[in-house]
């Protein structure tokens, strides 16, 4: 059983940055593909951003690519998503996921991850 903690969010102005931070539970935490994940009100959740066990994979939606960085510490159990030049319409609910079973980043998207967090707010004002 793997908990998962988001943290980070909060009100920001258009062009501002915000980093997030998922502390994970467990002591298996390196043997999870993990990602980010957003839902905005009345839209679907959609992938975000994944980041393979050991950290050297990558993979971002193209909504955010090259405003948002994903990474990990594997010693510390802890994901991050620092997202830059944010924009209104990355206003959502951010959720971090786990997945022990993935293949790789690019699959993460599409995959069943095992556990959620519970979310963080993200709101940007223009």
């Amino acid at each position: 059983q793997v908990q998962l903690v988001e943290s980070g969010g909060g009100l920001v102005q258009a062009g501002g940055s915000l980093r997030l931070s998922c502390a994970a539970s467990g002591r298996t935490f390196s043997s999870y593909v993990m990602g980010w994940f957003r839902q905005a009100p009345g839209k679907a959740r959609e992938f975000v951003a994944s980041i393979s066990r050991s950290g050297g994979g990558t993979y971002y939606a193209d909504s955010v690519k090259g405003r948002v960085t994903v990474s990990r510490d594997n010693a510390k159990n802890t994901v991050y998503l620092q997202m830059n030049s944010l924009k209104p319409e990355d206003t959502a609910v951010y959720y971090c996921a786990a997945d022990r079973k993935a293949r790789s980043v690019v699959i993460f998207p599409a995959s069943s991850p095992d556990y959620w967090g519970q979310g963080t707010q993200v709101t940007v004002s223009s």
